[in-house]
């Protein structure tokens, strides 16, 4: 398989938060935005591997600021590091007040992706190039990341 270059797995989706995009508190409900991400992260993915991918687990989610209805909530996401069928992508929230144009960070998360063949199991993924100073800060970072979940599995007894 040819590698491909971290960069041509960047995704940019957007949603534009309405009223029943609402929770209790007026905010846009974690769910709606949990939902957009995992879309997001799952395209970046396809992209990498060119199959059907399903979300393994999502590693982190940070709410670092509320997002309201009215705002646009934009979603970029990247593959950070590749296994021999599985995937980390990184997605970045940031919620834009569409009448003042401020733009504020809103959610992080990590996901692990893996890629499946046409018999509906684990496939082998094609190698990432890490083609910017980003790509491989980005990569570090989820190597470390991954050897935190295998530490935990082990723990845990999970896998």
């Amino acid at each position: 398989m040819n590698p491909k270059p971290a960069s041509e797995t960047a995704v940019i989706t957007t949603h534009l938060a309405l009223p029943q995009d609402a929770n209790p508190a007026g905010n846009v409900h974690g769910g709606i935005i949990l939902k957009n991400v995992d879309i997001c992260g799952g395209i970046a993915a396809k992209r990498l591997s060119r199959s059907n991918v399903v979300t393994a687990c999502i590693d982190r989610m940070d709410f670092s600021a509320p997002a309201y209805v009215g705002e646009l909530l934009t979603f970029k996401a990247c593959v950070n590091h590749v296994g021999r069928t599985s995937m980390e992508v990184g997605v970045r929230v940031e919620a834009e007040n569409l009448k003042t144009g401020d733009v504020r960070h809103t959610n992080t998360a990590y996901l692990t992706f893996v890629a499946l063949g046409e018999d509906g199991k684990p496939t082998p993924v094609r190698p990432l190039v890490l083609d910017s100073p980003q790509a491989e800060r980005r990569y570090k970072e989820a190597e470390l990341r991954r050897e935190l979940r295998m530490k935990e599995k082990k723990l845990t007894g999970h896998g």
